[in-house]
């Protein structure tokens, strides 16, 4: 049963892939989506994946793989700061 959390994404091949959405950040005017790919394996490390949201005119979203390394990187430290944060203020630290 998929959660609310979850969406499913289908690629340029008519594949799809399921991810559990993490967090939405704003970069430099532009919006990106952090998400981690549903996996059936459990891992201690989370993988994530950074899309950029395009808004098209006719009202719908459509997210596409952020190619520019350098603004994944930024997006990435963004997110891994607000994960700890979040993380210290559920331990009480």
């Amino acid at each position: 049963m998929a959660d609310e959390n979850t969406i499913v994404l289908t690629d340029e091949n008519g594949e799809e892939d399921s991810f559990e959405y993490l967090d939405t950040i704003e970069y430099e005017g532009e919006e990106f989506v952090v998400m981690t790919p549903v996996s059936e394996e459990e891992s201690d490390e989370l993988e994530v994946v950074i899309f950029r949201i395009l808004h098209e005119e006719n009202g719908d979203d459509s997210f596409v793989t952020e190619e520019d390394d350098s603004i994944v990187e930024s997006v990435f430290e963004i997110f891994r700061e607000r994960y700890e944060e979040a993380d210290d203020d559920e331990y009480g630290e």
